[in-house]
């Protein structure tokens, strides 16, 4: 069994730090590996305790005397490296000579370039503003890092940020250690893989009883009503801690929000039609629990460490439905219960299935008179009255006598085929009557008009 005090000179301390009273699994695997300076590709969950996972032994590993950039650590958002920049600040109180830097988009650049007058030990930050400051200002001397960590692959691929890291690892120095750590694990990523990676040890975490989740997922139909007025008929049955309000666009999760504001709600809102500035106070209210309803768009169900969420409302499912895993993988951490609740209209019904047939369970449920009562089961279809056809066959097969001749099945069989073609002429007869009539009314009207 590792021993981690021995591996990690701070450990305790940094344990202690950051709150933790044992490692999770996906730390258990990555710290020795990156301590022994291997590439390394990492799939796990969100919030399994990734960000700690590189983040403890890379401070570890900074010389200190040595003022040039020693780590640098991407993420693709700047809601995400605002995160990772909280947690290394807060372990700067076990290692106070470590200097770290946050370098991100929507700031001033002039001020950003004089402050790089002095190299941090680690760098934090974007792709794009990391590339600008180390390619076009050049005020940023990434080729001296000896670790490169690209947090949330596959976010950084799909928004299109692969090829500014592309661009910066070209620039570096070929024994650069390359630490990889994703949700998903998409075919996509492959060619940066093999072009940057050597000999990756390949880590893949898909539980964790430290923070394995356990939500109850739970259905509820708009019934001829949008997401927004469902959404409002259901927070006043619940009291949260904390409830994030996932939205599908950007759009939707702006409408919402003005939604609930005008109801009287106290709002936190964080998606990408904010301003940098808005961002940013919207992620210091979160931190300091200034309300308790958050309407975001899928950015905050990836990777942000949002404590305390005790409830999850879905307004429709994503298009991508991994996403949904990640939006109720906000509660229900660390052993504690949590609640998901999906607000589905028609269009998301295929959605369903398809995580039902993944093995999803879902309850179902709708407001009555302020409270949550039952539903019957998702897809459930009332039984067809049986027809006067389905009572004769019935008695047909019911009649069959306990000691039968050989041959009985036959028989029966072709009373059954007798029963319903005799059924479909009676039809057609009907049919065939039922015509006659419109056509002997319709020469009468014509003879009145004549």
């Amino acid at each position: 069994m590792m021993n981690f005090e021995q591996l990690l000179p701070h450990y305790q301390e940094m344990m202690d730090n950051s709150g933790f009273t044992q490692l999770t699994e996906i730390q258990r695997q990555v710290i020795p590996s990156l301590m022994k300076s291997k590439d390394i590709i990492a799939v796990s969950k969100t919030v399994t305790g990734k960000t700690h996972a590189f983040l403890f032994p890379i401070f570890e590993r900074i010389t200190v005397d040595y003022p040039k950039v020693q780590a640098v650590i991407t993420a693709p958002t700047r809601e995400l490296a605002m995160q990772i920049y909280q947690f290394a600040t807060k372990l700067r109180e076990v290692f106070p000579e470590v200097t770290v830097d946050l370098i991100t988009g929507g700031g001033d650049r002039k001020k950003a370039v004089a402050k790089l007058n002095t190299q941090p030990h680690i760098v934090i930050g974007t792709p794009g503003r990391l590339k600008d400051m180390f390619l076009e200002q050049r005020a940023l001397r990434l080729d001296t890092a000896t670790i490169f960590v690209v947090d949330e692959a596959d976010m950084t691929m799909e928004y299109g940020f692969l090829d500014d890291i592309d661009m910066m690892v070209s620039k570096m120095d070929k024994k650069l250690q390359m630490v990889v750590l994703s949700a998903t694990l998409p075919q996509a990523l492959q060619p940066f893989f093999k072009k940057y990676l050597v000999r990756p040890q390949m880590i893949q975490v898909s539980e964790d009883a430290v923070f394995k989740p356990r939500v109850k997922h739970v259905l509820i139909p708009t019934k001829h009503k949008d997401y927004q007025q469902t959404l409002l008929s259901i927070l006043p049955a619940f009291t949260p801690y904390v409830c994030l309000i996932f939205a599908n666009t950007r759009d939707e999760a702006s409408l919402t929000a003005q939604f609930l504001r005008d109801e009287g709600y106290d709002i936190i809102e964080l998606h990408g039609d904010l301003t940098p500035r808005q961002r940013k106070s919207a992620l210091l209210q979160l931190q300091r629990k200034e309300s308790s309803y958050v309407v975001a768009t899928d950015i905050a169900s990836r990777g942000l460490d949002v404590a305390e969420v005790t409830h999850v409302v879905s307004l429709g499912f994503p298009s991508d439905l991994s996403f949904y895993t990640h939006r109720s993988g906000r509660t229900g951490r660390a052993g504690k219960e949590g609640i998901c609740y999906t607000i589905y209209s028609p269009k998301d019904e295929v959605s369903i299935h398809q995580l039902i047939k993944e093995g999803m369970s879902f309850e179902h449920q709708t407001i009555r008179q302020g409270a949550f009562a039952s539903l019957k089961p998702f897809g459930y279809k009332r039984p067809k009255k049986p027809s006067e056809l389905d009572v004769e066959i019935k008695k047909i097969v019911a009649n069959k006598k306990v000691k039968v001749k050989p041959g009985y099945k036959k028989k029966m069989a072709a009373e059954v085929d007798k029963l319903k073609r005799k059924k479909r002429r009676a039809m057609i007869q009907g049919e065939i009557a039922i015509a006659k009539k419109e056509r002997a009314k319709a020469k009468q009207k014509e003879k009145r008009s004549d």
